[in-house]
């Protein structure tokens, strides 16, 4: 059986993922055939990885080669994994060259952007797939089965609470994130997570959206409270660090040094900027309201300066009301440590007129909850493709629904008013899984 051949775009701490499991345990299937990124330390440093992993040719093409790579390399698919403000324009060129393509989460940040992936795709017909491994950990399958159950009966409401805490949360606003040109902001690029899960247990789309958001913590006025009024706009050499309980040395993790500390000469990124810096434009602080196609609503809130790190949901119905809480592992982007690993989980079903009871948890081990690896099995194993009851798989409907619920609060905050996501994007179907 001919090998799928597979390029990725984008060669940060994500991309690690693909990269490897490509070289790695499907290798018998999948072929990886070049790399590319803007930075040309990073694509040499991933390069030398890769290379050593396989006796294939791999190539290496820098961000304007792109187009040359698609022609020279002519991958299947092409795997995106650059900052998300670029997304559109590999995927969009990707599925003009006739690739099918996969994105990380976020499928982009902006209506406009997502305008032109959505026309693209019904020109070109490409396969286009959004990463969402949430779905895919066992625990939040278990939840979604449990609703198929029907055991809160037609689900009317929904409560959803997300924490970020100081080690993660931070940095958000250390990174390219703490810019909504680059990410779209947490609504956008975290909360994407978020709004694709309520999405795919409710078996519909966002119909009305109402956010406020401020950023409350990560400024300047709390830098001030904890004394560092001394601080540098990046915590490498900070005349405040010893003080700061968000230092963050990044020559002292060798992965994050490498990675990008040693690179910055290349493009002058800087992966440790100060969290409390005037320049990020970044909500800390958010809530919004949704309205659903299917009547429910759901009340969502998230917190990127919380004490400890997971979410609290629950699900009322018209026959009961099911809880559902996952405490998680915190880590800094690229830091080694598995991101989003469970620490622990609950799920409890309130009957009406009943007595309560608990369903054991599912366990699993690994990034989000063990859905990164569920998910690299159906993205890229050799049973791709094949039939999933609970479609898990997301395809770039589903990747825009999700983001049209971040895109609208956005709007709502800068506007302040109810926004109607029908509105936002024209000629966007809704995914299969809509009843």
């Amino acid at each position: 059986m001919a090998r799928r051949t597979y390029a990725i775009v984008g060669t940060g701490g994500r991309h690690q993922m693909y990269r490897d499991a490509l070289l790695g345990r499907f290798a018998d299937t999948a072929r990886l055939v070049a790399l590319c990124d803007a930075n040309a330390g990073r694509l040499v440093m991933s390069l030398a990885v890769a290379r050593a992993r396989s006796n294939e040719s791999i190539g290496g093409y820098a961000a304007e080669q792109f187009d040359a790579l698609l022609t020279e390399r002519r991958p299947q698919t092409v795997i995106v994994t650059s900052m998300d403000s670029t997304h559109d324009e590999y995927i969009c060129r990707a599925m003009a060259a006739g690739c099918d393509v996969i994105t990380e989460k976020p499928l982009t940040i902006s209506a406009a952007k997502l305008k032109r992936i959505v026309d693209t795709q019904a020109r070109t017909g490409a396969t286009l797939t959004v990463a969402f491994n949430y779905r895919y950990s066992p625990v939040r399958s278990q939840v979604k089965r449990a609703l198929l159950d029907g055991v809160v009966g037609e689900i009317t409401a929904v409560d959803f609470q997300w924490l970020l805490d100081t080690r993660h949360g931070a940095d958000y606003f250390r990174r390219w994130h703490r810019n909504k040109a680059n990410s779209g902001g947490l609504l956008v690029h975290k909360a994407t997570h978020h709004f694709d899960l309520v999405n795919w247990w409710l078996e519909s789309v966002p119909q009305t959206v109402h956010a406020t958001g401020e950023r409350r913590y990560y400024r300047p006025e709390q830098a001030e409270r904890l004394g560092l009024g001394a601080r540098g706009e990046r915590c490498h050499g900070c005349a405040a660090r010893g003080d700061c309980p968000f230092h963050f040395d990044i020559t002292a993790r060798d992965g994050l040094k490498a990675m990008y500390y040693d690179q910055e000469r290349y493009d002058g990124y800087q992966r440790d900027q100060c969290v409390f810096s005037a320049a990020i434009d970044i909500e800390d602080t958010m809530s919004v309201r949704v309205r659903y196609l299917n009547g429910a609503t759901m009340t969502y809130s998230l917190y990127a300066y919380a004490p400890w790190e997971g979410y609290r949901i629950a699900f009322n119905g018209t026959a009961g009301r099911l809880e559902h809480e996952v405490r998680e592992s915190s880590y800094a982007s690229g830091d080694g440590s598995a991101p989003g690993a469970s620490l622990g989980a609950s799920i409890r079903v309130f009957p009406h007129f009943a007595e309560p009871y608990a369903l054991e948890p599912a366990r699993a081990s690994g990034g989000h909850g063990g859905g990164d690896r569920v998910m690299l099995d159906d993205l890229l194993g050799a049973a791709s493709g094949a039939s999933d009851p609970l479609q898990r798989r997301a395809d770039y409907r589903a990747g825009a629904w999700s983001i049209l619920t971040g895109i609208a609060a956005n709007l709502s905050i800068g506007e302040g008013r109810a926004v109607q996501v029908g509105d936002l994007v024209s000629g966007l179907d809704w995914p299969d899984t809509v009843t």
